[in-house]
C-alpha cells in the first residue's frame, strides 16, 4: 500500500496541497469515491474537514482496524490533528507529523494520554508485529495500572505464552501453516516450504511466523525445520483453531477433534484472514499460505 493521502474540502485545498508537499503525500479532492479509493490503497488517510464529514464518510469502508488505514482528521483551520481511527496504527505517529508542520495533535488513546506506551507503539518502534492481536487490550490496561514487563528472548528458544502475554515478532505479510505426520525429517517439512513458496511466490524473509497445533510441540523434525529457516514456528492453542473454519475439509476433525492444522492454525494467527494458498499435501507435509 502507498503511503498517505489528504483528502480535502475545495475551500482548505490550497493549504492541503502545501501540507501535502511537506508531507511527501498525495492530495484529492473530497467525494465518496475518494474515501473508497484511499482505503483501498493507502496507510494514512489525512481529511481536512469537519469530524462529522469524514467519520460518515470512512464508516462504510471499514473492517478490520489491524488492517484499515489509520483516519486522522485535520480542522479546517488547520490547528488540529485528531487521529479519529487507527490511533495506534500510525495514526498517533501522523498526528505528531503534523505536530512539526504547526498543527496541534489531539491524542485520545489511554497510554499515549498518560505518557505511558501501548503493546502497538513498542511493536512499531522495534519494526515488529502483534502476533496474538487479543491480547493487546488486557496487555495495555495492565499497562495503565502499572509497569509490564518486555522480555527479549534470544534464538533458539522455545517460548510458551498464556493468552495474557502480547507477542511481537519480526513484520511479515504471510503466515504459514503447516501439519505433518508423526515423525516426519527434518529436510522433508524443508522441501515442503520449499515447494509452497515456488507455488504462491513468496520468499521466506516474507514469512512472519509458522503455526501447527499444539499437539505437534514435541515433533522435532518440524522444530528443526522452522529453526533451519530461521523462522518462528508458534504453536496455536486449540480452542483458536476451533473457532476458525477452514476453507478445506480435514481428517484432523476425526483424529484430533480440530477442523484441521495447516489452515484454520494459520488463519488463527493472520491479519487479513485471506487465504493465498489452501492446503497442499506434500508427502507427509500439509502446508497453507494465509496473509
Amino acid at each position: 500500500m502507498k503511503g498517505t493521502i489528504i483528502i480535502t474540502l475545495e475551500p482548505t485545498a490550497a493549504r492541503a496541497k502545501e501540507l501535502a508537499d511537506e508531507m511527501g503525500a498525495d492530495v484529492v479532492l473530497y467525494s465518496k469515491e475518494a474515501f473508497a479509493g484511499a482505503y483501498e490503497s493507502y496507510r494514512t488517510i489525512i481529511a481536512v474537514m469537519s469530524a462529522g464529514i469524514a467519520v460518515r464518510s470512512a464508516a462504510p469502508h471499514l473492517r478490520d482496524k489491524w488492517t484499515d488505514p489509520c483516519l486522522v482528521v485535520v480542522s479546517p483551520d488547520f490547528r488540529y490533528a485528531i487521529p479519529l481511527l487507527g490511533g495506534h496504527h500510525g495514526g498517533n505517529e501522523a498526528a505528531r507529523r503534523l505536530e512539526e508542520l504547526g498543527i496541534h495533535p489531539v491524542i485520545t488513546t489511554a497510554t499515549e494520554t498518560r505518557g505511558l506506551p501501548s503493546v502497538e507503539g513498542v511493536a512499531e518502534e522495534r519494526g515488529l508485529a502483534v502476533i496474538n492481536k487479543d491480547s493487546t487490550r488486557a496487555v495495555n490496561a495492565a499497562i495503565l495500572e502499572g509497569e509490564v514487563a518486555v522480555h527479549l528472548i534470544e534464538p533458539p528458544a522455545i517460548a510458551i505464552a498464556p493468552a495474557g502475554v502480547a507477542v511481537l515478532l519480526k513484520k511479515g505479510d504471510y503466515i504459514v501453516g503447516v501439519g505433518c505426520r508423526r515423525g516426519t525429517e527434518k529436510q522433508e517439512i524443508i522441501d515442503a516450504f520449499t515447494a509452497a513458496f515456488a507455488a504462491t511466490g513468496i520468499a521466506g524473509e516474507d514469512v512472519c511466523a509458522y503455526a501447527t497445533a499444539n499437539v505437534k510441540k514435541d515433533e522435532a523434525g518440524l522444530i528443526a525445520a522452522v529453526g533451519e529457516l530461521g523462522g518462528t514456528l508458534i504453536f496455536v492453542d486449540d480452542a483458536f483453531i476451533r473457532a476458525e473454519t477452514p476453507p478445506s475439509p480435514s481428517r484432523a476433525s476425526d483424529k484430533l477433534g480440530l477442523p484441521g492444522v495447516a489452515e484454520p492454525a494459520a488463519l488463527a494467527l493472520s491479519k487479513r484472514k485471506e487465504v493465498i494458498m489452501k492446503k497442499q499435501t506434500y508427502g507427509g507435509v500439509t502446508v497453507a499460505v494465509i496473509r
